[in-house]
């Protein structure tokens, strides 16, 4: 029997941090009671692994902090999770992978230690695609998570378990990484709402890495402020990670700066009256309208941009006309990062170690052959397959400069067109575990809508819009998409839109 945590009594994290520093309940009574659901609703397969006695040290802690009152730190309390790619101390690491199965790190993840520094507790580790390769979560070497909202339906993937850990109510919010949409997908197909921040502003030390120039990490929450809430103190220059960032925009990376430019846009809305959103012009790609896309999905997100245009908004029809081409130049340069990051695990230094073997070559070749599932594989032989010798120039080299050519058609759109894009995140709502099992490349062409984003290294984001046909009412979401570093515009734009709607507010219905 499940068990209905206490943070869901409140409405975010706002109303949860009020309530634990005036005392009204304590982060213990809140992190137990969200163990308990964890335990209840275990079925979902949402988490890997959980482990309550150093989740109550996190809670006895965090209400240490809270004793201080005003002086204790913005998310003391305040019960997440994260998805199993984020190394952590205590808690195993695996990337839902048999080649790292029962490892446990030496060393946090630096997007853990800045939640950790702000007092949230942490439930445990979410389940994923393995090493985050997948769009259902199905490639999980412990099994799939499960669609709260259909438990025969994907959740989404890669971070399918943070996303059902939201939607289902078991933590506020979860981390989650997005290599070609693996934040947004989830959220959209969970009815939840997840950003991905811009390339480079969120430190990935510590992170697994799938794909080392795409991989970003982000949050998954119910609603926009909520994500503020996790977005803003995880984001900053890290010294430890190469591709961090020291400025956005030339201002310093550094918490506080999203923050900052969510109030701006929040007082310019508000100064606007009925019309908050009044000169905004939003971008519709025609490419992102095609036969691919169901009628339910089309007529939800065209119910939503009527919205916008209700609260001010400009429609402005643009072209992204390499949309289809981010398919291909995503599967051939992803692919060859992963080829290269996952060459590590020989079962030499550390992973899985074949039983038996002749000699080392063999040892590596079973290691490798046994630790890492089908759709790892699928990709390692693509990547390097697309960096060998004569093929290096002819795909690789060729998808770079697509890539480029990707990154022009959003700036073409940006500088002159629009000053966000909206459109679907997927092309369907979700479907059945194990439907496309016959075709395992087939789940690839559902990323047409996020990919692009990922190339280009934006922000970008889901909020759910609606539902799909009455006999298989699942969540459908809205990707709204920026500009390098407006990461606090988006999230007003979509926090403006939830105070108009309540797709977040729906919750599934749990036994």
């Amino acid at each position: 029997m499940s068990h209905t945590p206490l943070h869901t009594e409140f409405g975010g994290i706002a109303a949860l941090r009020d309530a634990l520093r005036a005392r009204k309940l304590s982060a213990r009574e809140v992190a137990d009671s969200a163990l308990r659901a964890i335990d209840g609703l275990a079925g979902l397969n949402a988490f890997l692994h959980v482990d309550r006695d150093l989740t109550l040290a996190q809670a006895d802690a965090a209400d240490q902090l809270l004793a201080a009152g005003e002086a204790a730190p913005p998310l003391a309390g305040i019960p997440i999770a994260h998805k199993d790619v984020f190394v952590t101390t205590g808690w195993r690491t695996t990337a839902a992978s048999k080649m790292l199965d029962g490892y446990v790190s030496p060393f946090n993840a630096t997007v853990v230690e800045h939640l950790a520094a702000a007092g949230a507790v942490s439930l445990g580790k979410l389940n994923c695609d393995e090493f985050a390769m997948g769009s259902g979560n199905e490639n999980s070497a412990f099994g799939p998570a499960r669609n709260p909202w259909d438990p025969q339906a994907v959740p989404g993937g890669s971070s399918g378990g943070s996303a059902v850990a939201v939607a289902a109510g078991l933590a506020v919010a979860a981390t989650g990484t997005d290599t070609g949409g693996s934040v947004r997908q989830p959220a959209a197909l969970c009815g939840v709402s997840g950003i991905k921040p811009t390339y480079g502003t969120v430190s990935r030390y510590g992170i697994i890495a799938y794909g080392s120039s795409l991989d970003q990490a982000g949050p998954i929450a119910r609603h926009a402020r909520d994500l503020l809430e996790i977005l803003d103190p995880i984001s900053g220059f890290d010294p430890r990670d190469s591709t961090s960032l020291q400025f956005c925009d030339e201002q310093p990376n550094a918490p506080g700066r999203i923050r900052a430019a969510f109030d701006q846009a929040v007082r310019r809305q508000d100064a606007l009256g009925s019309q908050p959103l009044k000169g905004l012009r939003i971008g519709v790609p025609a490419e992102f309208f095609n036969e691919g896309l169901s009628p339910e999905v089309a007529s939800a997100v065209e119910a939503a941009l009527r919205a916008f245009e209700s609260l001010g908004a400009v429609r402005v029809g643009i072209s992204l006309p390499r949309t289809e081409l981010s398919i291909p130049t995503y599967y051939v340069i992803a692919p060859a990062e992963a080829s290269s990051n996952l060459s590590r695990y020989d079962g030499v230094r550390y992973g899985h170690r074949a039983a038996q073997y002749r000699d080392l070559a063999e040892m590596t070749s079973r290691s490798r052959s046994e630790g890492f599932g089908p759709e790892v594989l699928r990709r390692i032989m693509v990547g390097t397959y697309v960096l060998s010798h004569g093929y290096y120039d002819a795909y690789y080299l060729q998808a770079q400069r697509v890539r480029r050519m990707i990154v022009n058609d959003f700036q073409q759109a940006f500088s002159s067109q629009c000053d966000v894009i909206m459109g679907p995140v997927t092309p369907n709502p979700a479907k059945r575990i194990g439907e496309n099992r016959d075709d395992p490349t087939s789940d690839w062409l559902a990323d047409i809508y996020t990919l692009g984003v990922s190339l280009a290294g934006l922000p970008a984001m889901s909020i759910p819009c609606g539902f799909g046909r009455p006999e298989r009412p699942l969540p459908i979401g809205l990707q709204i998409i920026g500009n390098y570093f407006s990461e606090g515009l988006l999230l007003a734009v979509a926090d403006r839109y939830q105070q108009l709607t309540d797709w977040h507010q729906r919750k599934p219905e749990l036994a």
